[in-house]
């Protein structure tokens, strides 16, 4: 563990390995791709005067929207943040339900433990009889709409689907589900703009991906954003909230998220200009907000973010040509002639199964993987079997079908520091791997 984090802090292409060592360098899982540019950036603004929230952060907001296409954009210090600020505008709170995928990482649903709500968790979809149970064009990874049409409850007042990998969920039936929340009520009047239980997207993997035309963001009504060191565009640590419901075009939005992540405080550094320091505490808010330091690395990262996605899209293509036929099916990145919605993924990470494998098959995998040098990971052990949401009362046993996707699931190194030879050197290794211990 010691190795592989040392060697995702220190990896970087401008130290080239030396030719008899190429065969036997160890492959990070996901080291950040920083270059001069961003360094430069970062100098820039240190020298500034400006490293607290200031006009380097505005800047990112706006590109930020502009790239999304939303209607507003925020920059937050997490998604973390992103998410609860999200659930706080629409008033949701104690007595209320909010419903998330079992299979999903902590962040998405400790929020809504965070403002005094119930988690309600829902099961992956089960496999389709007609289908291959590991066919790489099923997606069982994302919110299933019967799942959550199930849960609903009178109490449901938010939804938080979960773009996994970089591949954006079903929000189109997602909605329609939220059809038959019968019963339900406005608490505030966000929540009464909307009409509906809110959706928020957990979009911590999805920048940039898009389904039948729709970019990752516009897709709900709020949509969470991860710019945290593994992710595709990075601050190093941060987050950004963004919406584009247009019933929500004349509430405050911006103005509330900004008192929410700066301790209610209505006026922040930049406008207490001279002889106008005085401010109002608003609300009891939190400290959420990003520096001009963080948003600096990430308008150099924007800056290069097409060129990154257009590599991450070169590396998931070698993968699935390595992979082609072999036990590890991938969940795929980009939709084919047969698929009836076009989409395209953000490939923020490689998911694979490995058909047939046991939960000890595939470690074993994963140590044969470490002990030649290459790094893999799972995403992810499913809430219900971790020791928190085991105290909530959750069972691994009421979620079968998250926890037979965890069993075999393996995610392999994808970040734009990979060569196509160490794609191959990981695929060659994977499957030396599967036939030894699975």
């Amino acid at each position: 563990m010691v190795l592989a984090f040392c060697t995702s802090l220190f990896s970087s292409r401008t130290i080239p390995p030396m030719e008899n060592e190429t065969e036997h360098k160890p492959i990070a899982f996901s080291p950040p791709d920083i270059t001069e540019a961003e360094v430069d950036a970062v100098a820039e603004a240190l020298r500034s005067g400006w490293i607290t929230t200031g006009p380097r952060t505005k800047e990112l907001e706006r590109r930020m929207g502009a790239f999304t296409g939303t209607t507003g954009f925020a920059c937050l210090n997490s998604a973390t943040a992103a998410l609860e600020c999200a659930l706080r505008l629409a008033g949701v709170g104690p007595g209320d339900e909010v419903i998330v995928p079992a299979y999903t990482y902590t962040a998405s649903a400790s929020v809504i433990a965070h403002v005094g709500a119930k988690i309600v968790l829902v099961d992956a979809a089960a496999p389709n009889e007609e289908e291959q149970p590991f066919d790489r064009l099923a997606s069982r990874f994302h919110m299933d709409p019967l799942a959550l049409e199930e849960a609903l409850s009178p109490r449901t007042k938010a939804v938080i689907p979960v773009d996994i990998a970089g591949r954006m969920a079903d929000y189109p039936a997602l909605l329609d589900a939220l059809r038959f929340a019968s019963g339900w009520s406005a608490s505030n009047e966000v929540q009464e703009a909307i009409g509906r239980p809110i959706v928020l997207a957990d979009a911590a993997h999805s920048l940039g991906a898009t389904r039948d035309g729709v970019r990752s963001g516009q897709a709900a009504d709020f949509a969470a954003f991860s710019f945290h060191a593994v992710k595709n565009l990075t601050t190093a640590e941060g987050g950004g909230l963004a919406w584009s419901n247009p019933d929500l075009s004349d509430l405050p939005i911006y103005d509330r998220i900004m008192h929410l992540s700066l301790h209610g405080q209505t006026k922040d550094a930049m406008h207490k200009e001279a002889g106008s320091w005085e401010y109002d505490i608003v609300d009891l808010g939190y400290k959420w907000n990003m520096t001009d330091i963080a948003a600096a690395m990430g308008l150099a990262q924007l800056d290069r973010y097409p060129a990154l996605l257009s590599r991450r899209r070169e590396l998931v293509e070698r993968y699935e040509s390595n992979l082609e036929g072999s036990r590890v099916c991938t969940m795929a990145h980009a939709s084919m002639a047969c698929d009836s919605v076009p989409f395209e993924s953000s490939r923020h990470l490689m998911l694979g199964r490995i058909a047939g494998a046991t939960e000890a098959q595939r470690n074993a995998v994963i140590a044969f993987m470490a002990d030649a040098g290459i790094v893999c990971n799972v995403h992810y052990k499913p809430l219900p079997m971790l020791s928190a949401y085991r105290a909530l009362g959750f069972s691994p046993d009421d979620f079968p079908h998250a926890c037979a996707l965890y069993e075999n699931e393996i995610t392999l190194p994808l970040h734009t520091l990979l060569s196509d030879s160490d794609v191959d050197r990981v695929c060659e290794t994977l499957l030396r791997a599967v036939g030894e211990c699975a």
